[in-house]
């Protein structure tokens, strides 16, 4: 069973640096960009970052370090990957699996490799659920 922590949050804002909002719950088996540029991930308020998800802010290759932004009350899904430079709007759900690779409009679904909006004007209550 995977285990979700708000002692996550609170360390990866002491000891990394990020920008983390209130009431995130971010899987211990997510994958934030620890190495190369922490710094570089802000996260809003009520956001959940489920199992075996990979936020980057740096891609090697292009030599690039830039931050990512995700907005209040969204869910980014299991084993998805946001990309370094992508900001994320409010009311956001990535599913699962997605490849997040340009921005994305606040109260959208998005799913997919590269995302595909498939719904728009959602709202995302704090507990992580779409309310309509």
């Amino acid at each position: 069973m995977e285990f979700f922590s708000p002692f996550v949050s609170c360390v990866l804002r002491k000891v990394y640096g990020m920008h983390i909002g209130n009431n995130c719950v971010i899987s211990w088996s997510a994958h934030l960009d620890k190495s190369i540029n922490p710094k570089g991930i802000h996260i809003g308020d009520n956001v959940w970052i489920l199992r075996g998800a990979m936020i980057l802010a740096h891609d090697h290759c292009r030599n690039l370090k830039t931050d990512v932004k995700i907005g209040n009350n969204s869910v980014i899904g299991i084993n998805s990957v946001i990309m370094p430079g992508v900001v994320i709007g409010s009311n956001v759900v990535v599913g699962a699996c997605a490849v997040v690779t340009k921005d994305v409009p606040s109260g959208s679904i998005v799913v997919g490799n590269p995302t595909k909006v498939i719904k728009s004007n959602i709202i995302v209550n704090d507990k992580g659920q779409i309310v309509e």
